[in-house]
Order: C-alpha cells, then sequence, then structure tokens
C-alpha cells in the first residue's frame, strides 16, 4: 500500500537504514481523522477528486529546503520509529536552539465564530510535531494558517491529541492490513462538500445496504420514525461540461495546435476544439493523429478511442489508467468463481430483459400481453438461472421476442425502413446498421467509464474472454442496449432525421453514409445526456452518469460492501 508514498515522502533520517519501514504521510493521517473511507479511496485505490473547498496542506507541496529568517521552509523529514513522514512548508523557529513549531497552511478559513481547527487539520499538524520531535526538535505547539482569512490559529500538541493522532496512525496501519474499504459515513454533514461523493457513494451504499438486511456500519432501517422515506442526496463531483469529439471524416487529420486540437479533413476544411473542452476523442476508420497530439491528451488523461470505419471500438490509446489494484483483484477473483460470476450475470441480463420489456410496453401501442407476461417470465427466469448455459438460453428466448415486436415501435410507411429481425455482419437492412453502429459506440463507453473506475474491461463475468474482446464492457452495457441504443435507433428513424438516402444499399449489406453517420452520433450524444429519475435513488442524473454509478456498484458488489449487483431498471 505505501510503497509510492515510501518513495515520496521519505526523507535523509530513514536513508541510513538497511530496512526501510513503511511511513504513512502527514496528510494520509488528517485524511483518516477526517472520513477514513475518503482516506481508503484516495490513498488505496488511487482515485483523485479535486474537492471545492480542499484547503489543501503543506504536506501536499513540493520545492527545495531553505532557511531565512528563522523559518525553514519546505523541509522532508520522517520519523522511522513513529511510522511517519511529512514535507513541512514552514517551520516557524521559536528562539534559541531547537525549539521549532510546524505550520500548516490552508487554503479555507477556519471553523466556526471561534476559529477552531477541525480535528483533521489537528491531527495532520501534530503527526508534524512528532515528526520534529523524534528528529530531535523541541516541539509543543504548532499552527494552522488559514489563508482565505489570513488567521493563524494555535494548536498545543496536548496528551489527548497526542492520543488521537497516534490512535489514528494506528488505524491507518490496521486498514491497510485489512484491506477493506471502512463503511461510509450515515447522514454526515461532511459528504456534502466531499467531492469524493460520486466515487464513495455514501447514500446510495447505505440505501442498498437497508434494503439487503447488510446493516454493518451503517444506520438500519427501523432507527427512521415508521413511514418515513429515505431521502438520498446527490453527491456528486462538480459539473463536467466537457464533451465527447468524434472525427468520422475518412482521411482527416487531428494537431496539436497550442491548447487546441486542429482536425483538417482531406478537402482542406478545418476546425478546432480546444483541449480543456474534450473529454474523449473517438477516431473512425482512417483517420490520422500526430504525436503530439497524442502526448497532450495521454498527459491529461483524456483516452483516444479507435474505431473501425463501419464504428465497432478497436482499442484505446490512455496515459495512466487507474491504481486501484485492489478492485482488480477482486474481479480477477470473482471471474475465476463460476457461481459468483453466475450470480452477476442473471442480475444484468435479468435488467436487460426487463428494459426491452419496458420500451416494449411505452411505446408498442398494440402489443399483446401475452408477450409481456412472457418477457417478465424470462426475467424471472434469468434471476433463477442455475448455468450459464441455461442463462444463454432465456437470454437468446427473450432476445428473439423482444426483436419480434421492435419493428413495431417504427411509424415508417417506407417497407425499405422495416425490422424482422437482428442481424449484423454485415447488417442487412438500416435498422440493423443503426443498432450495430449504437452498439459500437455504447462498447466504447461502458469500456473508458470501467477503466476510469478501476476494472479491466477485458475481464468479464457473463461474456467469455476472447482476444479483442471488451467482455466486461459488454456485461454492461447489455442492461442499457435497449434504453439507450435501440431507443436511440428508433427516435431517429420516427422522427425522420435518418431516410433511405442515408444508406448505401447493396447485396453484401447496408451501410451508413458519413453524413448519416453525423445524425447517429448527435442522437446518441443527446440520449445519453437526457436526465432521468433513477429508479432507485430517487434524484435526476443523466444515462452517463448512470453508466458510472452502476460501475461503482459493480465495484462495491465485488467488495461484498453490497449484496449482489443492482441492475439499472428503468421505470
Amino acid at each position: 500500500m505505501f510503497n509510492t508514498i515510501l518513495k515520496i515522502y521519505m526523507g535523509e533520517s530513514s536513508s541510513d537504514s538497511q530496512q526501510v519501514p513503511d511511513l504513512i504521510p502527514a496528510s494520509m493521517i488528517g485524511d483518516y481523522a477526517y472520513c477514513p473511507r475518503q482516506c481508503y479511496i484516495r490513498w488505496n485505490e488511487g482515485e483523485f477528486a479535486e474537492c471545492s473547498d480542499a484547503s489543501g496542506s503543506a504536506d501536499d507541496s513540493g520545492g527545495s529546503a531553505a532557511s531565512t529568517d528563522g523559518r525553514g521552509r519546505a523541509v522532508q523529514l520522517s520519523a522511522p520509529g513513529l511510522g511517519v513522514a511529512c514535507r513541512i512548508n514552514l517551520i516557524e523557529d521559536e528562539g534559541e536552539g531547537r525549539d521549532v513549531m510546524p505550520v500548516l497552511i490552508k487554503k479555507g478559513e477556519a471553523a466556526g465564530i471561534s476559529c477552531e481547527v477541525y480535528d483533521s487539520d489537528r491531527v495532520q499538524l501534530c503527526a508534524q510535531g512528532l515528526v520534529l520531535r523524534e528528529n530531535g526538535f523541541l516541539c509543543s505547539a504548532g499552527l494552522a494558517y488559514f489563508s482565505r482569512s489570513r488567521r493563524s490559529v494555535a494548536v498545543q500538541f496536548d496528551g489527548p491529541l497526542i492520543q488521537m493522532t497516534e490512535e489514528m496512525i494506528a488505524g491507518i496501519r490496521a486498514m491497510a492490513e485489512e484491506r477493506k474499504m471502512p463503511p461510509p459515513l450515515v447522514d454526515s454533514p461532511k459528504c456534502n462538500r466531499c467531492s469524493f461523493g460520486g466515487i464513495c457513494l455514501p447514500d446510495e451504499v447505505n440505501l442498498l445496504r437497508e434494503q439487503r438486511g447488510c446493516n454493518s456500519g451503517t444506520a438500519a432501517a427501523g432507527d427512521r420514525p415508521q413511514g418515513q422515506a429515505k431521502e438520498l442526496r446527490m453527491l456528486i463531483a462538480s459539473r463536467d461540461d466537457r464533451v465527447p469529439v468524434y472525427v468520422l471524416d475518412q482521411g482527416s487529420t487531428v494537431h496539436k495546435r497550442g491548447d487546441c486540437l486542429e482536425i483538417r479533413s482531406r478537402d482542406g476544411r478545418a476546425g478546432s476544439v480546444r483541449i480543456i473542452e474534450i473529454s474523449q476523442l473517438c477516431l473512425y476508420g482512417g483517420v490520422e493523429i500526430s504525436t503530439p497530439a497524442v502526448v497532450e491528451l495521454m498527459q491529461r488523461g483524456i483516452p483516444v478511442l479507435h474505431f473501425t470505419h463501419g464504428g465497432w471500438f478497436e482499442g484505446i490509446c490512455l496515459g495512466h489508467t487507474s491504481k486501484n489494484i485492489d478492485l482488480r483483484i477482486r474481479q480477477f477473483d470473482c471471474a475465476g468463481d463460476r457461481e459468483r460470476s453466475l450470480a452477476l450475470a442473471r442480475g444484468m441480463i435479468s435488467g436487460k430483459i426487463r428494459n426491452c420489456r419496458i420500451l416494449l410496453r411505452r411505446n408498442d401501442e398494440q402489443i399483446p400481453g401475452a408477450v409481456l407476461e412472457r418477457l417478465a417470465e424470462y426475467a424471472g427466469q434469468a434471476e433463477a438461472a442455475e448455468s450459464f448455459e441455461g442463462l444463454l438460453g432465456v437470454e437468446g428466448a427473450a432476445a428473439e421476442l423482444y426483436f419480434s415486436r421492435l419493428g413495431c415501435l417504427l411509424r415508417s410507411c417506407d417497407e425499405r425502413l422495416s425490422f424482422r429481425g437482428r442481424n449484423r455482419r454485415p447488417p442487412r437492412d438500416p435498422v440493423n446498421a443503426v443498432l450495430s453502429y449504437l452498439y459500437g459506440i455504447l462498447a466504447k463507453e461502458c469500456f473508458i467509464t470501467l477503466l476510469a473506475v478501476g476494472f479491466e474491461p477485458y475481464l468479464g463475468f457473463y461474456h467469455q474472454p476472447r482476444y479483442g474482446r471488451p467482455a466486461l464492457a459488454l456485461d454492461l452495457m447489455e442492461e442499457f442496449r435497449p434504453i439507450i441504443a435501440d431507443s436511440t435507433a428508433v427516435s431517429l428513424f420516427n422522427n425522420k432525421e435518418l431516410a433511405v438516402k442515408d444508406f448505401v444499399i447493396t447485396e453484401e449489406g447496408v451501410m451508413i453514409s458519413p453524413p448519416a453517420k453525423r445524425k447517429v452520433v448527435a442522437a446518441y450524444e443527446r440520449r445519453m445526456d437526457t436526465k432521468i429519475t433513477h429508479p432507485l435513488f430517487g434524484y435526476k442524473i443523466s444515462y452517463r452518469r448512470v453508466l458510472e454509478v452502476q460501475s461503482r456498484l459493480l465495484g462495491r458488489a465485488l467488495f461484498g460492501e453490497i449484496e449482489g449487483y443492482p441492475a439499472f431498471c428503468t421505470r
């Protein structure tokens, strides 16, 4: 857990040791005092989220050691006996000799009218003081300096504070040995101002644990007055206005020009987009990108995704991926356990069938009740499947029934735009061509979402591993095929955004024309940005955000925080 931390924070005092101990950063101790779960997510899983009220500290800044006017700046020290390391930006010399005070520089303001210092800051400052003591300095107090209010607050290193700090250090080591994420806080005001909320999902996890009778570390449902509903807070990171960029025209080139990407087509047309506004770059077919552009995108963590000309997802170019090795270990362990994998797969396929049923029920006015009843039965059979073979059989039967009615949702009178069942590779009608194209985009979306969360997208639980096959991405997209891809395809034809002229129809198959591809991509992005009411949690959320929430809930299921994977089933 601490190998990377050790390399960053190790001071000269430990260099003579034959065996270097694990050293905990003082800022990590402060994080643990604030919230053990946030500490685990940040330091053990390697997740990072910039907090809107994050104060920042001297521990987090670099610089070289210096000394002027009785002050030491950017001093790196370690205390092997205590097992703590720190980087102190400012040390006040209290007088003659080695009597000093560490200064913890915060970006925000002190707590309350009385300018109190939060326990998390007091513990972090105390840890710095204890490190100074082990290195031979006299240190009985420290200062917390709040830059926003330009005030300094003294913190005395008394017995209770030292005891609290030592308990925090012991708690961190116990957490590291257990390799288990601490439970989320319950109805804590800390969560309201924590940008890790979208990663932690405290209210969501607590609700699911309540519903499934797993109340360890959470409030029990019976703790609330009878009849009082649980109101969930939408604890997500600040709004991200970055957008995907698609380059569809064959022969186009992508270059870096200052802080922008310049996209130039084969006929000389050019456009540009600021790199800071890009969430992902999608390149289709024969599109070239320069090395400086690739390097810049990698450094900013922006993925470059490659597709075939026909729209099938081929691969990704990305800089550093998630450091969450614990999640991948759990994923590999589960993938090697057929019973656990089957349990997850049952939820995914049952969710897919239920969403297929809902799409038909909402849009097919003439649908026989027997069809809806049969799909409901298939969903129940999927939940109870005792083998992968049985689950595959149920999914196949449900898909056949679903696609036999999907054509009834189309309102076009043109026989060439009819749909009589699923076909592909190549698709033999325009509707199937659009469905295949949308499935490729959706697979891409699931792939990069899983990668960002920390999963290995090529190792699934339902889809079997195969060279070049993003099995887990295909698993995740199953429940979203009808409500995102199929729904988008139906809307494109019913709204007359696509017509026969938008397709190249040959004896070998049907292809989408380049202008029509842009229409399909635009409609897909509109669908992903659509806000819906979450069926479990009750807040408004976009489909794009839903994919991330489902990915993180899958991780929580693998860690045993919640019982089973709760598939997303639209209302």
